[in-house]
């Protein structure tokens, strides 16, 4: 089951974190992985990580609010393995900024990454997708995302960045199922990655968060890829315009 050979992926924000854990999972199971970020130098890293394992990669610089960038690496992508059939739109940023102090520079950069990038990312990826009746976009927001009563002080701008990524998502899914492209959110709770210790979170931050998991602890990247897989994969050929939370039990609290 889910397997992944003569696929070729693409996962943005992939130098570290739950995007590094991706395309080592979607690797793993056979995939041929394009490992893209803004570093050129952290992404090759893991590329060789993923060739030390024996997968296919190779790395691209990816600035995912450059709608120009993401033409020509997803062109070069095709160019090299001669199709696409995955995304994994997980590129994205949180800098707390309370409500009242926030700025439209503050607003505008969030926004332009978290949302505005998964969609020409995703346009991107279903037009090559399209060409084969086939393809899986899997899009990567947040538990706190809108509708189920989670909300994240100072993160205004990265919530409504993320619920927008249901509502396109839900969208998307709709307008190209007809061209054999399913498209799918997961929506991690807590997860331990080099962006939650950038936030500088206090450890009471922290604390209440994991007050809210049934099972006490932060999760990990690899718990999220896992999901990555299955959504990847032919296994999932009947699940379309859904969200999935992978949050150690949060929203069941």
């Amino acid at each position: 089951m889910f397997e992944l050979k003569n696929k070729v992926a693409l996962v943005t924000g992939a130098r570290r974190g739950m995007g590094q854990a991706h395309a080592l999972a979607l690797a793993g199971q056979g995939a041929k992985v394009a490992v893209t970020d803004i570093s050129l130098e952290e992404c090759q890293k893991v590329v060789e990580e993923i060739k030390a394992q024996g997968g296919e990669a190779a790395a691209w610089k990816l600035d995912v609010t450059n709608q120009a960038e993401i033409d020509q690496v997803f062109g070069e992508v095709v160019k090299k393995w001669g199709r696409l059939d995955i995304l994994v739109n997980n590129a994205g940023i949180f800098k707390p900024k309370m409500a009242l102090e926030m700025t439209e520079a503050d607003w505008d950069q969030t926004l332009d990454i978290n949302l505005k990038g998964e969609f020409f990312c995703a346009q991107r990826a279903a037009k090559e997708m399209a060409k084969n009746k086939w393809g899986r976009i899997i899009n990567i927001a947040s538990i706190a995302s809108g509708g189920v009563g989670v909300g994240v002080m100072a993160a205004s701008h990265y919530t409504a960045s993320k619920g927008g990524i249901v509502g396109l998502t839900e969208t998307l899914a709709q307008e190209w199922a007809p061209l054999g492209i399913n498209v799918n959110v997961i929506g991690p709770g807590a997860i331990d990655t080099p962006m939650i210790s950038e936030a500088q979170m206090s450890k009471e931050v922290m604390d209440a968060f994991l007050a809210n998991v049934p099972l006490k602890r932060i999760g990990k990247a690899e718990e999220v890829a896992a999901m990555v897989v299955f959504l990847a994969s032919e296994e999932a050929s009947y699940v379309t315009g859904a969200t999935f939370f992978v949050d150690g039990g949060w929203l069941a609290a």
